[in-house]
């Protein structure tokens, strides 16, 4: 398992990462979820052993301070695979295992296991060149499995491939993750990425452990406005506007609410108990989705049904869904 314990990283005196303590257990995956600059690469730089950092970083309750990094036990992959352009795609896999003078035989045998946990056997002979973008990460991660790290650190691994393809892969890195029984650390600022690869979040802001746990704890109970908005919710309202949705979704609260809204809260229903009239409307293969001016409250997404048409300016009613609200305070 990996500890982490009041870690620490000052980059010329100023602050990059303050106190952050968490627990990653064996075999799960942790997504470190943040923006641009708030300290989550610095974050698993520090677990690498490549950036100096207080507090303390223990792997099994051994504390890693003064370990290098090719001593840890650790494997790393960057958003560029960081592939041999030269190799073939088996020389690539099979590098590190070379490196550790693994016997020929051995090394061909794990380089073809790896590379049909993958889904590339096959491509053996592959130059990168040739391959797709998706392919060359996959590549990448194969070579980072071939050693059968202990910890496996993923640096915004998706993040340079296009949105459809990034999807299609997280779901592929997960069943990959799972299958190996690898423990991993993955950073990136894509909820999307964060939701389909890992068991547990740690929400990174401004150097500080924000929240962390389960993905679906966090996300149905995130810990401020703030959280909530950069996790995907909609909106944030309070006081008479959340009190209105409150009451419409059938929810009691006792006192002033804070209430996160996600953006298909809001359904077109002909008995709903708020009322509004439609701003925007845009219709998608499954649903339309629209911006309504809701009385008492003020412009809310929403979503209708397929079949439904409505269109700027109508006055429609709505209900709003309990399970997609979520009471901050």
């Amino acid at each position: 398992m990996l500890s982490l314990r009041e870690v620490s990283v000052r980059y010329d005196g100023s602050p990059a990462l303050t106190d952050v303590s968490l627990d990653l257990p064996d075999g799960q995956v942790l997504a470190v979820l943040g923006p641009s600059g708030s300290g989550k690469s610095t974050l698993l730089r520090a677990v690498a052993g490549l950036e100096q950092s207080t507090g303390t970083i223990a792997w099994d309750d051994r504390d890693l301070t003064g370990v290098p990094t090719h001593k840890r036990g650790f494997a790393l992959m960057f958003q560029d695979g960081q592939l041999f352009g030269h190799l073939t795609v088996a020389a690539n896999v099979g590098y590190p295992l070379r490196l550790r003078h693994v016997p020929r035989p051995r090394r061909r045998e794990r380089v073809a296991e790896l590379l049909a946990l993958v889904g590339l056997a096959g491509y053996e002979r592959r130059l990168p060149g040739t391959l797709s973008g998706g392919e060359r990460q996959r590549v990448a991660l194969a070579r980072a499995l071939a050693v059968e790290p202990r910890l496996l650190l993923l640096d915004e691994p998706l993040s340079a491939l296009d949105a459809g393809l990034r999807g299609r892969l997280a779901a592929d890195l997960r069943a990959i993750l799972v299958a190996a029984g690898t423990t991993a650390l993955l950073v990136t600022h894509d909820q999307e990425e964060a939701y389909a690869v890992a068991d547990r979040l740690a929400v990174v802001r401004a150097g500080r452990l924000v929240q962390e746990g389960p993905v679906a704890q966090v996300w149905q109970r995130p810990a401020d406005p703030e959280t909530a908005l950069f996790l995907g919710y909609a909106r944030v309202l309070e006081g008479a506007p959340a009190a209105a949705v409150l009451a419409a979704a059938g929810v009691g609260h006792a006192g002033p609410a804070t209430v996160a809204v996600r953006r298909s809260a809001l359904v077109l229903a002909e008995d709903g108990p708020l009322s509004g009239v439609v701003v925007q409307a845009r219709a998608t293969p499954d649903q339309v989705r629209l911006v309504v001016d809701v009385d008492g409250v003020g412009e809310m997404d929403a979503v209708a049904g397929s079949a439904a048409h409505p269109g700027p300016g109508e006055k429609v009613r709505l209900r709003a869904d309990q399970d997609r609200l979520s009471i901050l305070s």
